[in-house]
């Protein structure tokens, strides 16, 4: 099930979940989430992104459309998977989701290529196959954001762009982006598309959140902005840490140990841990609502991708496109977190 650790889920406060309020706009306290564009893609989605990879994994069937439904009923429209996350199996279950709701034109479906053991790599014909299987699975005609999921430089760059153009003058891929390349291959891609006379990249994906901004902020951002891309935060919440509901290593079971979340679990993560509970106090809010809403603040920054594996953790991840942060509390959490 290579991949499907890409966002973390978390377990977060709990809260009952709210209606179905709007396909148009979320009313989770009252006013509508703007949606934001993806770069200048003609995609426009709700700022919190929910992620799939928990699907078939730490979520069944069952769990994973109570999930999914309790998102929409927020009015989130943004979910994202990959072809690689339990091994098809999150592809599938959103596509029946899809299916027996009968909401495939309100939701914008994101899923990558390049990790599955299907059709590995970024070749013209793994491209065609991966995306191919993705629709099926997905049970839909088209893939509203497609990411290449891995870089392959085994493949040239311009057979790939080649490949995912055709996807899209088909009408099979609405838009694309690319997940954990190097900044200069979104600047060689940018110029390869504007030389071949194909689609643009619109969108980002790259591991972005208070315990790990270096990479993003000094690398990333500025090719971000430079290039209209719109970014999706992945592990948003750094693997759980940032809901704040483990302070000491004592808490973590051997597997989490061994894994990234006793990683955080320094002088630095406390301060973080100990900034978010400040700030989440002024806003009577969970901790990991904060660490989205800061994200929200950073330029570029379309919608951050978290999972959840329960339906009432839902909303703590959607009440942060409502919370604004004040320029001073911002600078609190850049200062901890720094």
């Amino acid at each position: 099930m290579s991949g499907q650790r890409d966002e973390e889920s978390t377990a977060l406060r709990t809260g009952p979940i709210a209606p179905s309020t709007s396909e148009t706009a979320a009313l989770v306290g009252g006013r509508p989430a703007a949606r934001r564009r993806i770069g200048d893609s003609e995609l426009r989605v709700f700022p919190i992104a929910l992620g799939g990879n928990v699907f078939g994994w730490r979520a069944d069937d069952a769990a994973s459309e109570r999930i999914l439904d309790a998102y929409a009923g927020y009015g989130g429209n943004l979910v994202d998977t990959a072809d690689s996350y339990a091994g098809g199996r999150s592809e599938i279950i959103i596509g029946n989701w899809l299916r027996t709701r009968r909401n495939r034109d309100d939701i914008v479906i994101a899923t990558k290529v390049g990790k599955g053991a299907d059709h590995p790599g970024l070749s013209a014909a793994a491209i065609e196959a991966a995306v191919h299987a993705s629709l099926r699975r997905l049970r839909t005609d088209r893939i509203d954001l497609l990411s290449l999921h891995v870089d392959d430089p085994g493949v040239e760059f311009e057979e790939s762009l080649l490949a995912v153009d055709e996807l899209i003058r088909a009408g099979k891929v609405r838009a694309f982006g690319a997940t954990h390349h190097r900044p200069d291959r979104y600047l060689e891609a940018r110029i390869a598309t504007a030389q071949l006379g194909v689609a643009r990249m619109a969108a980002m994906q790259h591991e972005y959140h208070l315990m790990f901004r270096r990479e993003y902020e000094i690398d990333l951002a500025r090719v971000a902005v430079d290039l209209g891309l719109g970014v999706m935060p992945r592990s948003a919440l750094a693997n759980g840490f940032l809901a704040g509901n483990y302070r000491s290593k004592s808490r973590l079971d051997r597997s989490q140990r061994r894994g990234k979340l006793a990683r955080y679990f320094t002088r630095t993560g406390m301060k973080v841990l100990t900034a978010l509970d400040a700030v989440a106090d002024q806003h009577d809010a969970a901790p990991a609502t904060i660490a989205l809403a800061w994200l929200l603040t950073k330029p570029a920054v379309v919608a951050p991708v978290v999972s959840a594996t329960r339906p009432e953790h839902v909303i703590d991840l959607v009440a942060a496109t409502e919370i604004t942060l004040t320029r001073s509390q911002v600078a609190a959490l850049d200062r901890a977190s720094a």
